[in-house]
């Protein structure tokens, strides 16, 4: 063999030896390499394991805690279910559910005579009342007028104006509210359930239960106008609305006979909307003027 094929060969066994140490090398390597991350990732789903153990611990509290919860939850729900229920049997069925609703619109009238009751007809704070829960023993008006709401909030109460005749009087609080929405009185059935809320002797947002004994009854104005009911009514009663089984205001409760048990009355919803809106208008035209 010639000098420079020995060369040659010498240089390419150079070669291939280099090459499979190198090999060797990096095939070492992306051995270790393999193995770290092997060991990461079993640390890491270890890791992920212990996670899903521990979160599946605090799930299994979480509910129990939730159940626990929810028992005490229902225990309240049921202690005020039982006492909503007892508010409507008092009044009865026929009042399920319109008892906690209209009440909510009724009010109580306080002055420096007196006090009475009264009730929201418009969302935006008017109210009716009788004209002699804001008089003194002489027939004359005050102008210092609080309107309590069922929330127990004293607010100031502007007169707007009244009719003597039929005792009306129409006032104005400021706010939002829920209103009551007057009947078609010409719809009354004598022999229907109705309730009477108001302030009976200070008792604020009091119900009693009746029913319409008489309709088109004379009042002490002689004007037939006046539904005879034997739901209890008493002094604080007045201005308060009488409710049918509907949740429409058909009366307001104006008087009773002193002389009879289980005699009230209570003007005729039509003509309360009938003189509330005469009572609007001439306060416009008197404000407009």
């Amino acid at each position: 063999m010639e000098r420079h094929h020995r060369w040659i060969f010498g240089s390419f066994s150079s070669i291939v030896i280099i090459f499979m140490i190198s090999s060797g090398i990096l095939i070492y390597m992306l051995f270790v390499n393999q193995n770290s991350n092997y060991n990461r990732l079993s640390k890491d789903i270890a890791e992920t394991q212990n996670n899903i153990n521990t979160l599946t611990e605090n799930l299994i509290q979480t509910k129990d805690n939730l159940k626990e919860t929810i028992g005490k939850l229902d225990v309240k729900i049921g202690s005020f279910d039982e006492e909503i229920d007892l508010l409507k049997a008092s009044v009865g069925e026929d009042f399920s559910g319109i008892v906690e609703d209209s009440i909510k619109s009724v009010v109580t009238i306080r002055t420096n005579v007196g006090q009475g009751a009264g009730f929201i007809i418009t969302n935006e704070g008017y109210i009716v009342t009788n004209a002699h829960v804001l008089a003194d023993e002489q027939g004359r008006l005050t102008s210092d007028i609080k309107a309590v709401t069922h929330e127990q909030k004293i607010i100031d109460a502007n007169f707007i104006g009244f009719d003597g005749e039929l005792d009306i009087a129409l006032l104005k609080i400021s706010g939002d509210y829920n209103e009551l929405i007057l009947g078609d009185s010409e719809d009354i059935q004598i022999g229907e359930k109705v309730i009477a809320i108001g302030n009976p002797l200070g008792l604020q947002f009091s119900v009693s239960q009746g029913i319409v004994s008489a309709v088109h009854r004379p009042g002490i104005n002689k004007i037939e106008a006046y539904i005879q009911t034997d739901a209890a009514l008493n002094p604080g009663n007045s201005g308060g609305p009488l409710i049918n089984t509907q949740g429409k205001v058909i009366g307001i409760n104006n008087f009773k006979r002193g002389s009879g048990e289980n005699l009230g009355f209570a003007l005729e919803s039509n003509y309360i909307e009938e003189t509330i809106n005469d009572i609007a208008f001439e306060a416009l035209n008197q404000t407009l003027v």
